[in-house]
């Protein structure tokens, strides 16, 4: 999400939000509260685009089940659990003692930071999505494990990635 997410977020603001800002210290309460929203709706959305790679990938598997090709269905089911822990891990991510969300006022520039961060992670998704559009159909020889190798490759560094949004928070805090 970028920048422009987080200016969107601001815009949906009523009135009486709005009069609240006149109050001395509640503008930082609610900057902090949009922060949280802004997170939860960009976690809501990785999580649902993990989902719905899900789908591809049981649909993949599903074609190979039908052509008699079980042999391929454990990278399959592989890559579905990982996906599925990936996905949780997202959604259920618990960055409250981060310190993004305490009152310390977080500058343009440091959100900047993990805006673009969380972009390159939808735009390992769409490299994601490609790679198991590329996935062969069953009985072309020879490309299956490969193809889906990679794509599990993918997967594990796009997870490994996440779990480093952490310290990306951490160090938006601290800058």
């Amino acid at each position: 999400m970028t920048n422009g997410g987080y200016e969107q977020a601001k815009g949906y603001r009523n009135v009486l939000e709005r009069l609240g800002e006149k109050i001395p210290g509640f503008r930082g309460f609610q900057d902090r509260e949009l922060r949280r929203d802004v997170d939860k709706m960009q976690r809501e959305h990785l999580a649902a685009e993990l989902g719905r790679l899900k789908g591809i990938v049981r649909d993949k598997a599903r074609s190979y089940t039908d052509a008699g090709q079980i042999g391929a269905l454990n990278g399959f089911d592989r890559l579905d659990r990982q996906l599925d822990g990936l996905s949780q891990a997202v959604r259920f991510a618990d960055y409250g003692a981060s310190g993004l969300f305490d009152a310390v006022k977080i500058g343009d520039a440091e959100l900047q930071q993990l805006y673009e961060f969380d972009l390159s992670v939808l735009e390992d998704l769409a490299a994601l999505e490609w790679d198991l559009a590329a996935l062969p159909a069953p009985g072309v020889a020879g490309t299956g494990p490969d193809a889906l190798g990679q794509a599990q490759q993918r997967l594990r560094a796009l997870d490994d990635k996440w779990r480093q949004r952490e310290r990306v928070i951490s160090d938006v805090v601290q800058s």
